[in-house]
């Protein structure tokens, strides 16, 4: 086993471990499903980090080239992964039989922690680059980190309903031009 295939086990186990967090949490809404109270903006965001945990696997292969590992490096990936799950961890509220669900309240009362978490995010995705390259990524790559970035800012400052239901979508649409333009081929 190499040393890639032996470090991506615990960084595959975390992903693993986000994907069934919201896959959990669609099962209690659907079961529960006459007490809730949807919300958009929750809904939307809960599959971007199905589609985020996604990615960073993806990316990881690239990770496969790397011959000497370094401590510091693997902290920061699996800081990076560490802050996927919580993202997963603070989308949908955990169900308890027979309670009202209200995603917009719950979405309202995690709204700060979870974008501080997407900021943390994109600077721990930078740091990673910074750290394993020796330099930046490309000056797209970083626009799409800045611009995703403002998106999770004016998310921890603006409370309006229309305001998150738009930065929703449109971390959707911007991150599907991150993958297409940079992560559609390994």
């Amino acid at each position: 086993m190499t040393q890639f295939e032996y470090l991506s086990v615990l960084l595959s186990i975390i992903l693993g471990l986000a994907i069934t967090q919201v896959l959990q949490g669609y099962r209690g809404l659907l079961l529960a499903r006459r007490s809730v109270r949807a919300y958009w903006p929750t809904l939307i965001w809960s599959a971007l980090i199905l589609l985020f945990t996604c990615q960073a696997w993806w990316a990881s292969f690239g990770l496969e080239g790397l011959r000497e590992w370094r401590f510091e490096v693997f902290l920061v990936i699996l800081f990076q992964m560490a802050l996927i799950f919580m993202l997963a961890a603070l989308v949908l509220p955990d169900v308890q039989a027979g309670a009202e669900i209200d995603l917009r309240a719950h979405y309202e009362a995690q709204r700060r922690p979870f974008f501080a978490c997407l900021i943390l995010v994109l600077i721990v995705s930078l740091l990673k680059d910074l750290m394993l390259e020796g330099e930046l990524p490309e000056a797209l790559n970083i626009l799409f980190h800045v611009l995703l970035a403002a998106l999770a800012l004016l998310g921890i400052l603006v409370r309006r309903h229309a305001v998150q239901l738009a930065i929703a979508i449109g971390t959707a649409v911007l991150f599907g031009f991150y993958v297409a333009l940079l992560f559609a081929r390994l």
